[in-house]
């Protein structure tokens, strides 16, 4: 099932820190994620690259993946880091090459593609091993911020697509109004 995806129209509220990093924080995304300067990252429905710079400096080389070739507009504007490439396409078909990736993450964006077709490309781009972040609104909150109730997940039901695509649960946390989860390629 498909479900809408963020407002382009609405890009710069994407880029409100004090509303963004009260959900994941930095370093709390930097620990998930555990890169190294070398690894290639793949940044799900990464918007207007607020996470994506984040992790930029601590990775070698960055696909910021968007299907919405506005919000990449809304990026180049602001400015990409040198070892960002743009790519615009879905989580479900991206020209990445098998095993290519070391880490990929998904920060409020899990519940635009979470599909087993989209499990299985990720799953596809990543080397055996390699570790995926997921960072979502959760099915069980209140859904005061982020997508309506009925497009979240919980994340019991994350677990369970991630495990079904061949993902090892490595760490969950159930928050108030979102779910993390680190998981690595089987």
């Amino acid at each position: 099932m498909r479900h809408h995806t963020f407002d382009a129209d609405r890009a710069g509220d994407l880029e409100a820190p004090a509303r963004r990093y009260c959900v994941l924080s930095t370093e709390e995304l930097r620990w998930a994620l555990d890169c190294t300067p070398g690894d290639t990252v793949v940044d799900l429905g990464s918007g207007t690259g607020f996470y994506t710079d984040d992790i930029a400096p601590d990775a070698g080389q960055v696909y910021a993946v968007d299907l919405q070739p506005e919000m990449h507009e809304f990026y180049r504007e602001k400015g990409v880091p040198e070892n960002v490439d743009l790519v615009t396409a879905p989580v479900d078909e991206m020209p990445l090459d098998t095993d290519s990736v070391d880490r990929a993450f998904s920060t409020m964006t899990y519940h635009e593609f979470a599909t087993a077709e989209a499990i299985e490309e990720i799953h596809r781009v990543l080397r055996p091993g390699g570790r995926l972040v997921v960072a979502d609104w959760t099915a069980d909150g209140e859904g005061e911020r982020g997508p309506p109730s009925s497009e979240r997940y919980s994340l019991a039901e994350a677990v369970t697509t991630l495990e079904d695509g061949s993902f090892t649960i490595e760490f969950e946390a159930d928050r108030p109004e979102t779910f993390l989860l680190v998981a690595t390629a089987q």
